[in-house]
C-alpha cells in the first residue's frame, strides 16, 4: 500500500461525494443509541490521525524514545500486522476503540465535513514528513498504548486502511438517514 497520498486523496474525494451535501441533522443521525453517526465517525478519524502527528514531530526533533521492546523486530512485525488486520475494511468483527479516540459529543456542526477535508491535507503533510525517514527501521509506539510498537510503514498502512474501514462504515448509514 505504498502510495498513501493517493489513498488519502481517493478517500477524501469519496468522502466529499458521499457526505458533502448532507445536512447537520443527517450527519448526526444515529440508527440506534449504540452506533455512531457519520459525524462521530468523522471526529474519530480526525482524533486518531492527529494523535500520530506529535510522534513525527518528536522524531524530527530527536526527542522520540522507542520503548525497549520496540528493538525486537518480531514484536514490531507482530503488532504491525495485528493492528493492520484489525482495521481491515471488511469489518467482520466490531472492535471497541480506546477512550482517547472516542467521539466527544453527539451533535456536530455542518462544517465537520470541511474540517475532515482540511484534516486530510494535514494528514498528507504528515505522510510526506514520515516518508523522509527509513520507514522500515523507524519504530514508533501506538499513540494509545506505548507497549504496542510497529514501524512507520505499518503506521501509514494502518492509518489509510482504518480510514477506508470507517468510510465504508459511514456509507452503510446512508440508506437509513432521514431524507427530509
Amino acid at each position: 500500500m505504498q502510495n498513501w497520498i493517493e489513498h488519502i486523496d481517493a478517500i477524501t474525494l469519496e468522502y466529499k461525494r458521499s457526505f458533502g451535501k448532507l445536512r447537520a441533522d443527517q450527519l448526526n443521525f444515529k440508527p440506534n443509541p449504540t452506533s455512531w453517526s457519520i459525524a462521530q465517525i468523522t471526529e474519530h478519524l480526525i482524533l486518531i490521525n492527529s494523535s500520530y502527528f506529535p510522534i513525527i514531530e518528536a522524531i524530527e526533533k530527536g526527542s522520540y524514545r522507542v520503548p525497549v521492546h520496540g528493538k525486537w523486530r518480531f514484536m514490531t512485525r507482530f503488532f504491525g500486522r495485528f493492528i493492520l488486520q484489525s482495521v481491515h475494511p471488511s469489518r467482520d468483527r466490531k472492535i471497541k476503540t480506546v477512550s482517547i479516540w472516542e467521539p466527544t459529543k453527539s451533535d456536530y456542526p455542518i462544517d465537520l465535513v470541511q474540517q475532515f477535508i482540511e484534516h486530510q491535507d494535514q494528514l498528507k503533510r504528515f505522510v510526506e514528513r514520515a516518508t523522509s525517514r527509513d520507514l522500515k527501521r523507524t519504530i514508533i509506539s501506538s499513540p494509545a498504548n506505548k507497549h504496542i510498537v510497529y514501524n512507520l510503514e505499518a503506521a501509514l498502512d494502518i492509518i489509510v486502511t482504518h480510514e477506508r474501514r470507517h468510510l465504508e462504515q459511514a456509507r452503510d448509514l446512508l440508506p437509513n438517514i432521514p431524507k427530509l
